[in-house]
């Protein structure tokens, strides 16, 4: 009769154990739906890879409105948010960065990049930031703050 009473009870101290480590990863789980998904777009290219990274961000955000998306250039990639840069279709970037920045989108631009190619910070798009280094960004984003990447 001992053997069995003390069974039962391991038995019921077991399964309140399972039952409270469901309980925490199912409040785990469901904390980790609440938090944004974090993008990192990298942008290393010319014009036509902006625009249509410009579009798969919009197409992002319609999607997952509560993303947060930060757009690193380096490269030939900073050169759509040069002021009056414009796409093949001779359309200007200035619109869709400010109404992406509105939706929260932040944008940032490799200082080694400016001065490289000698562009001022002073003729970049208002939205945009400077960092020191478009790749160390990147990285920093990626390995500290746990943002996936991608890479138009």
């Amino acid at each position: 009769m001992y053997k069995f009473i003390a069974k039962l009870a391991l038995a019921v101290l077991a399964g309140g154990a399972l039952s409270g480590i469901a309980a925490s990863a199912s409040a785990q789980a469901a904390a980790g739906a609440e938090q944004p998904v974090k993008v990192v777009y990298h942008i290393t290219t010319g014009i036509d890879t902006a625009a249509l990274a410009l579009y798969n961000i919009k197409n992002h955000l319609d999607a997952d409105p509560k993303a947060k998306i930060v757009v690193v250039t380096n490269s030939s990639g900073v050169e759509f948010l040069v002021q009056d840069a414009k796409d093949s279709k001779g359309r200007e970037f200035s619109s869709p960065v400010s109404t992406l920045a509105e939706r929260g989108v932040e944008f940032r631009v490799c200082k080694n990049t400016l001065v490289d190619l000698k562009i001022p910070a002073g003729k970049l798009l208002m939205e945009t930031s400077v960092v020191p280094s478009g790749v160390a960004e990147v990285a920093r984003l990626q390995a500290r703050e746990g943002y996936v990447y991608i890479k138009p």
